[in-house]
């Protein structure tokens, strides 16, 4: 691992990017250009001491999960992001999970919609990275693991995952899954990754199993949504869908629905996050070696 080269690459592009690119407020006047190390590490999920000590080169190798954190956080393209990797004597994923790389375009769109609940999740529906406001409206899903950071698998194999939403609407939402999820086959044909994910809710659900067969399709563009949130009750959402060019990648928006109280609910609940903010608590990489 080249601490040194590490350590200087690091800090650069930090200094490169402003509060404005990455969603954060523009706070006091700075002395030095770009973003602080303290923003760097909240944006990361670690703690400063831990980004501290990578910028002064003494700090351990981080763990892929990390690297790919600081790469969404500090908005390398694939390229930086996989000379990133090398630094660290760690190998860049692979042409099968470039889709799980959010490009530094969709990374300053989600920044820009700091006041708006929004996500990113791969065509499978893997949540990849969520604002702060969406983590309030449905939940963090940064701690999630393996097949739980799919919507379709909790939705069919979690019950309880589906306590945000009314009973009355599961059917339809759950048919709005296999649908967009059949579509999402068709175009990638062939593919492995989605042949496994569909058997893995085919053996673990028979409710999925028997949608399945109904052989319902459509890409989930556009939907209401209605969410049951515990602090500030129900609220009508629109969830608008923005496609990469590649339809690997897509970009959830939740905007309240006109006619509703939803706006002034997002407004509470927005308060309530600002509130609670400080109270964050920062982690370490459980990975050091």
């Amino acid at each position: 691992m080249d601490r040194t080269e590490l350590a200087d690459f690091l800090r650069r592009r930090r200094e490169q990017l402003t509060p404005a690119d990455v969603g954060l407020p523009p706070g006091v006047r700075r002395r030095t250009p770009g973003l602080r190390r303290d923003e760097v590490a909240l944006l990361v999920g670690m703690s400063t001491d831990y980004y501290t000590r990578l910028e002064q080169s003494r700090g351990p190798r981080p763990s892929t999960q990390v690297l790919a954190s600081l790469a969404r956080a500090l908005r390398f393209t694939s390229d930086e992001r996989d000379y990133l990797y090398h630094l660290c004597d760690q190998s860049p994923p692979g042409r099968e999970l470039t889709d799980k790389h959010v490009g530094p375009g969709l990374m300053h769109l989600l920044a820009k919609l700091d006041d708006t609940a929004a996500t990113v999740v791969t065509d499978l529906g893997e949540v990849l990275v969520q604002n702060r406001m969406h983590s309030l409206l449905v939940g963090d899903h940064g701690t999630r693991r393996g097949w739980d950071r799919f919507y379709a698998y909790r939705w069919f194999t979690d019950i309880e995952s589906r306590a945000t939403f009314p009973e009355e609407d599961w059917d339809r939402l759950g048919r709005k899954h296999v649908a967009d999820l059949r579509a999402t086959a068709a175009r990638r044909a062939g593919d492995a990754d989605v042949a496994e994910f569909i058997g893995v809710l085919r053996s673990a659900s028979t409710e999925f199993d028997r949608l399945w067969d109904e052989h319902e399709v459509a890409v989930r563009l556009s939907d209401t949504k209605r969410i049951q949130h515990p602090q500030v009750g129900l609220i009508d959402t629109i969830c608008e869908t923005l496609l990469t060019p590649n339809s690997a990648q897509r970009l959830l928006v939740y905007l309240p629905r006109p006619g509703t109280d939803a706006a002034e609910k997002l407004d509470l609940l927005r308060v309530i996050g600002t509130q609670t903010l400080g109270a964050a608590s920062e982690i370490e990489d459980p990975a050091q070696s």
